[in-house]
């Protein structure tokens, strides 16, 4: 009798849940979406990794590991981006602090800014740590690596993604629920942003989208200064690419941010869980 009843707790939590979910039908379809993405990205890696085009596509002294390498742990920035600011917002609502922060005369971009710099140091240090043990243990050894350069393009990349983040903290404050959009930001950008595979390697039409994501340019400016050493003659196209993206997102985010935190102040919604 007492599993019985175990059990029956058990499926009430499990129909609550899914009562719940449901009431957000958005939200499973883009994840429906995203796992296309998921699928799509492994099968445009396998053929990479089976095509003639293997050696002629990646960067001039490098293998596959370190093109992979470098992809894996500079994609982490977009994701971090994406989170950073609206897991502060949300860490702060659950401590009923949020009001209270936003009501002081701390400057908004201040308390955006504050908001992400121990996310990304810890980023930061992780991916060199990252890289250390690949260096150690697996033979990545970028001699000719720019480095000056890989930190400048790292710095803009860090300025483009941020605008990103900036509108997904804009969805929390508006909705009080996790962003679904920025999953399939994230989809999108693991399938044509080149993490795991170039871009040239896409039909023509998923290359076009890449080109209208930062973190293409991140990822090609970071290998081209780390796997390939380029000077700044190569490099500044795609640091001319972040710095326009992040002129145009990080003003724009924080127009948006502005809007629905005064939104919410009017509906009386801002401190809401």
């Amino acid at each position: 009798m007492n599993l019985r009843r175990t059990l029956q707790k058990i499926a009430a939590f499990f129909w609550r849940d899914f009562a719940i979910a449901r009431g957000y039908r958005g939200a499973l379809v883009l994840e429906a979406i995203e796992a296309l993405f998921g699928a799509a990205t492994f099968y445009y890696l396998a053929r990479f990794v089976d095509s003639p085009q293997l050696d002629t596509t990646l960067p001039a002294g490098s293998n596959y590991f370190a093109f992979a390498l470098v992809g894996f742990a500079f994609f982490d920035y977009l994701s971090v981006a994406l989170s950073a600011f609206d897991g502060s917002i949300e860490e702060a609502r659950q401590n009923r602090t949020l009001e209270a922060l936003l009501v002081t005369q701390t400057p908004l971009s201040v308390i955006l800014t504050g908001s992400a710099i121990y996310p990304f140091a810890a980023l930061a240090l992780r991916t060199c740590i990252y890289l250390g043990w690949a260096a150690v243990f697996f033979g990545f050894a970028p001699r000719n690596a720019n480095w000056a350069a890989a930190i400048v393009i790292l710095l803009a990349s860090i300025l483009a993604c941020a605008g990103l983040g900036i509108l997904a903290a804009s969805y929390q404050i508006l909705f009080k629920r996790g962003n679904p959009a920025k999953w399939v930001v994230l989809g999108v950008s693991g399938l044509v942003c080149g993490m795991m595979y170039p871009v040239a390697v896409l039909p023509r039409p998923l290359q076009a989208v890449a080109r209208f994501i930062p973190v293409t340019y991140s990822l090609e400016g970071m290998r081209a200064a780390l796997l390939a050493g380029a000077g700044w003659k190569i490099l500044w196209k795609p640091l001319a690419a972040l710095l326009v993206f992040a002129a145009i997102l990080i003003p724009a985010s924080f127009v948006v941010f502005g809007w629905a935190l005064r939104r919410t102040k009017i509906t009386g919604t801002l401190t809401h869980i």
